[in-house]
């Protein structure tokens, strides 16, 4: 991806994630990971490693797109809890990991990292997720 005012993408997201689009602050990554719905934010800031690093609006631009993304992922996937983490022990650029939780799934109660091998989506079931988040990415996107 071509550098966004000194922005560019780690190479870890790029390799584990697909592009949902852009918001006005972040780039919308879905995890190619089909156990979970799992879309990760990625606020497009140059140099970016914590929340606090961004000036007081794109914190409040972040915290309104992971309420939105949240409140829409749990609308849309009937979960039982929404897993908010922003770690970065592995990738240091900010980004939001925003999963959908429920009671019974592969890793319940534990987190998911390291539970098991990621279940990359096929082209049906990447059409119909895409399909499914279209209208909270259009949300994002406002």
């Amino acid at each position: 991806m071509a550098s966004i005012n000194g922005f560019n993408l780690h190479e870890r997201l790029t390799a584990d994630t697909l592009s949902l689009g852009c918001s006005r602050l972040c780039e919308l990554r879905l995890m190619n990971d089909s156990t979970w719905p799992w879309v990760i934010l990625v606020p497009m800031r140059a140099g970016i490693r914590e929340i606090y690093q961004l000036d007081e609006a794109d914190q409040q631009r972040l915290l309104w797109e992971s309420s939105e993304l949240s409140r829409g992922m749990m609308a849309l996937f009937a979960g039982d809890k929404m897993n908010v983490a922003a770690l970065g022990n592995m990738v240091p650029q900010l980004h939001l990991h925003h999963i959908v939780r429920f009671e019974g799934d592969p890793a319940w109660p534990a987190p998911v990292w390291g539970k098991q091998a990621p279940v990359a989506y096929d082209d049906a079931g990447l059409a119909r997720v895409r399909e499914q988040l279209a209208t909270v990415v259009a949300k994002l996107q406002s």
